[in-house]
């Protein structure tokens, strides 16, 4: 299965990217030569990160019959500072409220996440470390 996004400068350091019929604006900061109309690129990739994962947590605990009030995926990575600038580790934050809401499930469930569903995150893991951590309340 082959995936194809396609990006198309606009000028300075702004690119235009059409994902899944959706555009996303990607920019520079000032002091780059770009304008800061959208997101640099390496950001995305966390962005990228947090959404795979929190859509396998949130399927599977709906299977699990899971009801969560509200929930929120933080990636938090480090960075070298000599080019080519990459990540060096990741830390993803689980955070869960909910009533009645049972660690072994919510283990469970960004384990197979983690472990088994969560592409861009096993991409990640050949590269780097990725670790995470789950909060309630």
């Amino acid at each position: 299965m082959k995936q194809t996004v396609n990006t198309e400068w606009k000028g300075d350091m702004k690119f235009d990217s059409e994902v899944n019929g959706h555009h996303v604006i990607i920019d520079a900061l000032p002091e780059s030569g770009g304008f800061d109309t959208g997101p640099r690129p390496k950001a995305l990739m966390l962005t990228a990160l947090a959404g795979c994962t929190g859509m396998d947590v949130v399927s599977i605990l709906k299977k699990m019959r899971v009801e969560l009030k509200s929930f929120n995926v933080e990636v938090i990575a480090d960075s070298t500072e000599e080019h080519p600038k990459h990540f060096t580790h990741m830390h993803i934050i689980y955070r869960f409220t909910g009533n009645d809401l049972h660690m072994d499930k919510l283990e469970k469930a960004v384990k197979l996440s983690q472990e088994q569903y969560c592409g861009v995150s096993f991409m990640f893991r050949k590269a780097m470390e990725v670790t995470h951590e789950i909060v309630v309340g």
